[in-house]
C-alpha cells in the first residue's frame, strides 16, 4: 500500500525565460507504507524539487501528489497540516536552528500545533531519544553543540511532530563516518519501531544499500528505475549507463559469481555477502 504517490508530475524552474529548466518529467512514483524508500540520482536529477513537493514547499506545474489517496493541493489553505503530516528535514538542516534552547527548537513546531504543554514535553523527550541526543542538553543553546548534534536536533523537532512521512534531504551530509552511521541508525530504528514511512535522499550507494527497503532513481529530471533495493542494484550496467554505481561490495560479489562462485542472497550489503559466503561452505558466524 502506497502512502504517497505522485502522479504525472512536472515541475519548470524559469518557465517563459531563456534559462527554462525542466526539473521534474512527468514522473510517476508510489511510495510504500511503513518503509524506507531511497532516492537517488546525479546532481540536477530532481531529487530535492521532489522532496520539496511532498510536503507542498513546492507545488508541481502539472500532476498530482496524494497522500492517502487525496490530492494535497485539493485545499490550498489546508497545506500547513499537510507539512505536520509529511515532515521534512533540508539539507543541512542546523543551519535552520534559532531557538534558545535546545529544548525550545524541539518543540517549535509542536506550539504551532496548539499541543498542550505534557503533549509537548512528552513528545520532546520521545524525539531527543529516538536521534541518540541526552537530556542534559535540553537547556543548552544549539549552537554550542557539535555538527552531529546540531544535525539531531534538527531531526528532532520534525520527528516530534510525528509525521506520517518523514522525508529527509541528505541527513549526513558532512558528517564524519560515526556521526553519518549514528544518524541512519538512528533512522531506521525510528521507521522500524513506528513503522513509519522514510524517505531517504542521498548520493551514497552504501548509505541506499544498508538502510532502504526500495529504491527510485531519476535521471535528467525523469524517472529512470523503481523497485526493492535488490532489484535495482541488480541492474548495474543499466545505472553504470547513466553514470551512477552499485555498493563496492555488491561489485566483489559480482566478480566473484564471474569466477564461478554460486553465491545468493542479498549481495549489496557486506552482512549480505558475508551470509551467502557462509552459506556456500557451509560455515556459521562465529559469536
Amino acid at each position: 500500500m502506497n502512502v504517497l504517490e505522485l502522479e504525472n508530475v512536472s515541475y519548470v524552474y524559469g518557465a517563459d525565460t531563456p534559462y527554462r529548466m525542466d526539473a521534474l518529467k512527468n514522473i510517476n512514483i508510489g511510495f510504500e507504507k511503513g518503509k524506507i524508500t531511497g532516492l537517488i540520482g546525479h546532481t540536477g536529477s530532481g531529487k530535492s524539487t521532489l522532496a520539496q513537493m511532498l510536503n507542498g514547499l513546492i507545488k508541481p506545474h502539472s500532476g498530482r501528489i496524494l497522500l492517502n489517496g487525496k490530492d494535497i493541493w485539493e485545499e490550498p489553505k489546508k497545506i500547513r497540516d499537510v507539512r505536520f503530516k509529511v515532515g521534512l528535514v533540508m539539507q543541512y538542516p542546523e543551519y535552520q536552528l534559532f531557538d534558545d534552547t535546545v529544548k525550545s527548537d524541539i518543540g517549535f513546531a509542536l506550539r504551532n500545533m496548539q499541543l498542550s504543554d505534557s503533549e509537548i514535553e512528552e513528545r520532546t523527550k520521545e524525539a531527543v531519544k529516538f536521534v541518540g541526543l541526552s537530556e542534559e542538553l535540553y537547556e543548552k543553546s544549539p549552537f554550542e553543540l557539535s555538527g552531529g548534534q546540531k544535525r539531531r536536533v534538527a531531526i528532532a523537532g520534525i520527528v516530534a511532530m510525528r509525521p506520517e512521512v518523514l522525508v529527509l534531504d541528505e541527513p549526513a551530509a558532512g558528517l564524519d563516518p560515526r556521526g553519518r552511521t549514528e544518524i541512519l541508525s538512528h533512522l531506521r530504528e525510528y521507521q522500524r519501531e513506528k513503522n513509519a514511512t522514510v524517505i531517504l535522499v542521498s548520493h551514497s550507494m552504501e548509505d541506499m544499500a544498508n538502510y532502504c527497503d526500495n529504491i527510485v532513481v531519476l535521471n535528467r529530471s525523469e524517472l529512470f528505475l523503481q523497485g526493492t533495493t535488490q532489484d535495482v542494484f541488480s541492474h548495474a550496467k543499466e545505472l553504470s549507463a547513466v553514470g551512477l554505481d552499485i555498493p563496492q561490495i555488491a561489485h566483489i560479489a559480482e566478480l566473484l559469481k564471474n569466477k564461478g562462485v554460486a553465491l545468493e542472497g542479498e549481495l549489496y550489503t557486506t552482512e549480505g555477502v558475508k551470509k551467502a559466503i557462509l552459506k556456500l561452505i557451509g560455515g556459521k558466524e562465529r559469536v
